[in-house]
């Protein structure tokens, strides 16, 4: 028998060893092996599995990646060599998971080996991963003695200790010994007595262990969440869910899945961000309890350990997380749901470039589930797969429960200020009311650029050609794209004069002029600054719902997925700022995230206002989202992009090149976008440099390719980086499908 592995290098090849007789019966497709490679034994995949032929290959049919033998010699038979031990026998990954990966491979061009390490936690691949595993003790029920009065022989003592284990059920040595205030010693002496077992057991680090979670019962539907549940288990189709916001899109998606788990299936829930996990966990989990597993990055690695082999043993049937879970080894999957489908977050910016969302279309495809795409503003690609019968459109254009759309109004700024009046007044009024208010600003820090009035020097990041954003919270410059940070200079660094300017608003400005204000109100902030240890997006956003501030203000984390039925007001504070991107979806993606903000008011009894301030209220993106009339909007974008051959009617990849290099770069580019002009089927732009030029010290420069065929795509790429070897000093990545043009 001979198996085909992955090594854990990304070589995009297989190789082929021997399976020893006394393994062969154990050996099953995605096992993690040892086996022997070079000098070293490596771990790595089984791929496939096959008897030997006569010649000495496969009878199995190859896979897409080119396999070769473990040696190297080709003048003479090769003696294939054995792996060296299955390190686990249960499967790492199930058939289907296998064919999932090695199609996501195919269409990013990537190697098979990153994609098999994407698709499980990093936690869970290293070496010293294991349960953790803690002392427990347990009573022994002991004939004919009445425990509850301490009929046992020994001292008072031991006789009161054993009737509160007894009566506590047993627990963990170290709890029940803060718990009775007693030692381990005192335990040990009863189970030398035969009154209680003392036994090692795996104990579950729980991401929700500290949290206290009641159990709810499914709500009535109305006419349209009953029509768009049938609508999921009507055909085979991916339902494309088209709710406003508050519209119950996530109580449709509770008994969609309560009705796979009574079949036995399970079921896999995807959020955009980690910041709304927390709250689509304790709805999920006050549903289905223990049944609920979580992934994602936040976790320890101990607790995405043990949540992940709950997952493979089947213990939980019901995984909550970003995109990682799309890779969640759920078994008898049922049903897949992406809420939120057209969150750019969902797509990956390093290898493998894929997009969640596609992927779980693909995967329910190869699993039999069913797959649904929630959005009170879908994506271009979604909708239009719907408008075409790809996807099945179920729609609900009503709030459920007592609430209704607000009211939005635009607001022409034609000063510096940061609140226009009107604003103002408005959040005046919702203090008196003690009712509550979101703001949304999509920048954090305290001012944008740092520059001197004098000469007008702007303070730059060295590394990237970026000016440095101020905090005023840690009294630095900082930048957002390496991450890098200087001490604020007290002059300027060209001319020497004193007169530096602070320019533009972040969050910590907003925050600190409304204060000025309002100094009685009491204001969070939440962005990427306020939230950067642990549980802190679950403190700022449950210190909120308890109703202990009046104002919430933040980046785009506070924009999609929030429920506060006390919110009656969202500003919008400078909505300019996403339109005017140089990026063809800046359009569309301002429509979404200015309609999903302005969903967060009037959720509930109270009815809401939205203020969105800007210097340009004639914008046709800002009057749509006025109007809130999403398929109107669709329709006039979705002929635009026609027009231009932009998706969804053609397949769109970015070439980006990187170097410390400029001329390299630049040469690069250029003859790269040479190169695949001449491919058929191509339509290939010329080399520019990127929109972000530098950064962390990197050149980099930019292709872009469009196609009809991602497949052509990809063809021609393979087919160039083989003829064109890149040189070391440049580094060169496809990303297929790119929502980034950066």
């Amino acid at each position: 028998m001979l198996v085909q592995v992955a090594i854990d290098l990304a070589l995009d090849r297989l190789f082929t060893y021997e399976v020893p007789e006394a393994l062969e019966k154990k050996l099953a497709v995605g096992q993690l092996l040892s086996v022997p490679f070079g000098h070293r034994e490596a771990r790595g995949f089984a791929i496939e599995v096959a008897a030997a032929s006569a010649a000495g290959g496969l009878t199995a049919q190859s896979p897409a990646r080119p396999s070769r033998p473990s040696c190297r010699s080709s003048q003479k038979p090769c003696r294939l060599k054995p792996i060296a031990a299955i390190v686990d026998e249960t499967p790492f990954f199930s058939p289907n998971l296998l064919t999932l990966v090695k199609k996501v491979a195919a269409y990013t061009a990537a190697p098979l080996e990153t994609v098999l390490r994407t698709a499980l936690p990093a936690a869970v691949l290293k070496k010293n991963a294991r349960p953790r595993e803690l002392l427990f003790v347990e009573p022994i029920d002991q004939e004919g003695t009445r425990h509850e009065t301490g009929d046992v022989r020994g001292s008072p003592r031991q006789r009161e200790l054993y009737a509160h284990i007894r009566r506590l059920g047993g627990g963990w040595m170290a709890q029940l010994c803060r718990e009775l205030k007693t030692t381990p010693a005192s335990i040990r002496l009863l189970a030398e007595k035969g009154l209680v077992t003392i036994s090692v057991r795996a104990k579950r680090r729980s991401p929700l262990g500290n949290r206290r979670i009641l159990p709810s019962k499914p709500l009535p539907l109305n006419a349209e969440q009953l029509a768009a549940r049938d609508a999921i288990f009507a055909d085979a189709r991916p339902t494309l869910l088209f709710g406003v916001t508050g519209s119950g899109k996530t109580e449709v998606y509770l008994q969609a899945i309560a009705r796979e788990l009574d079949a036995g299936r399970g079921a896999i829930v995807m959020v955009p961000e980690i910041s709304l996990t927390p709250q689509t966990v304790q709805r999920f989990a006050a549903r289905f309890g223990d049944r609920v597993a979580v992934l994602h990055s936040a976790l320890s690695d101990g607790e995405r350990y043990d949540e992940w082999h709950r997952i493979r043993a089947g213990t939980a049937r019901v995984v909550v997380g970003p995109r990682s879970a799309v890779w969640a080894p759920v078994k008898d999957l049922g049903l897949i749901v992406v809420d939120e489908e057209h969150e750019t977050s969902y797509k990956q910016d390093e290898t493998p470039r894929y997009h969640a969302r596609d992927v779980a279309v693909l995967r329910g495809v190869i699993e039999g589930a069913r797959v649904v795409l929630g959005s009170a503003t879908p994506s271009l690609e979604s909708w239009h797969n719907a408008q075409c019968g790809k996807y099945r459109l179920a729609t609900m254009r009503c709030r459920a429960g007592a609430g209704t759309l607000p009211d939005v109004h635009l607001v022409e700024m034609r000063d510096g200020s940061i609140y226009s009046p009107e604003l103002l007044d408005a959040i005046r009024l919702r203090l008196d009311r003690h009712e509550q208010t979101i703001l949304f600003l999509n920048r954090r820090g305290y001012s944008r650029q740092v520059v001197c009035e004098a000469c007008g020097h702007v303070i730059e990041c060295p590394d990237c050609g970026l000016p440095y954003t101020y905090h005023q919270a840690d009294d630095c410059l900082r930048c957002h794209v390496c991450g890098g940070w200087t001490a604020r200079p007290a002059i300027c660094p060209a001319c020497h004069a004193p007169a530096l300017e602070y320019r533009g608003v972040g969050t910590q400005r907003a925050e600190a002029a409304l204060k000025k204000c309002f100094p009685r109100a009491s204001i969070l902030r939440m962005d990427a600054d306020s939230t950067s240890r642990k549980h802190t997006h679950d403190d700022i956003l449950d210190a909120f719902r308890r109703q202990e501030a009046d104002v919430l203000l933040g980046t785009q984390m506070i924009a999609k997925g929030l429920d506060f039925p006390n919110v009656t007001l969202v500003g919008v504070l400078n909505a300019d700022s996403s339109i005017n991107m140089p990026d063809f979806r800046a359009v569309e993606r301002s429509f979404q995230l200015f309609a999903q903000v302005a969903g967060r008011a009037g959720r509930a009894e109270l009815p809401g206002e939205v203020f969105i301030q800007s210097h340009e209220i004639e914008s046709p993106v800002l009057r749509a989202v006025v109007r809130g009339d999403f398929a109107a909007f669709a329709t006039d974008e979705l002929k635009a992009r026609a027009e231009g051959f932009f998706p969804p009617y053609c397949h769109l990849a970015m070439i980006n090149l990187k170097s410390k290099d400029l001329k390299l770069v630049g040469e690069w580019a250029a003859m790269c976008a040479a190169s695949l002009a001449k491919c058929p089927g191509l339509n290939v732009t010329d080399a520019l440099p990127s929109a972000l030029e530098k950064a962390e010290g990197w050149y980099r420069w930019q292709v872009m390719v469009r196609a009809k065929s991602a497949a052509a795509i990809v063809k021609a790429w393979r087919w160039f980086v083989s003829a064109r070897p890149a040189p070391t000093a440049l580094r060169v990545t496809l990303d297929v499908d790119a929502f980034s043009l950066t």
